[in-house]
């Protein structure tokens, strides 16, 4: 039990440095890290387009006010919402144009803070590793029931 804890609050504080470390960068220009996260997470999807329900479970980062950042992407050109033919009660957000070359010039800047921060500290078997162990972890989740008191 002991070990578990060490390891995620190694993990959580891990993350938490590189994290400081990439919101300092200088790379996000207009964009802060979350509206990135929209973006990022848009240009992995079919079409570039997903429900906004989708779109806040597929983002890296915490969002619990994803409504409104979409609308202020939008008001800058960079997504585009409309009603779903089949739910008119939901939305879609699509990626622009614009928003996709965002995202690509913005993306390629951060992969390589990453490469810096990241690749510097670790080996490519390491950073393998980790990939890895971190995938299963990742995964084991949905298959481990809840602790009830």
């Amino acid at each position: 039990m002991r070990l578990a804890a060490e390891a995620w609050e190694s993990l959580f504080r891990a993350q938490v440095a590189l994290m400081r470390r990439f919101q300092a960068d200088d790379i996000w220009r207009d964009l802060t890290m979350r509206e990135y996260d929209v973006l990022f997470t848009l240009s992995r999807a079919p079409g570039g387009e997903l429900r906004l329900r989708d779109l806040n479970e597929g983002m890296l980062l915490a969002q619990s006010s994803l409504s409104r950042m979409v609308e202020r992407l939008e008001s800058r050109g960079l997504v585009e919402r409309s009603v779903p033919e089949d739910d008119a009660r939901g939305t879609l957000v699509r990626l622009t144009a614009e928003g996709a070359r965002r995202q690509r010039e913005t993306g390629l800047a951060h992969v390589r803070t990453i490469a810096e921060y990241v690749g510097q500290a670790l080996e490519p078997a390491e950073l393998e590793q980790l990939r890895d162990v971190t995938d299963r972890l990742r995964l084991a989740q949905p298959g481990i029931p809840p602790r009830t008191s």
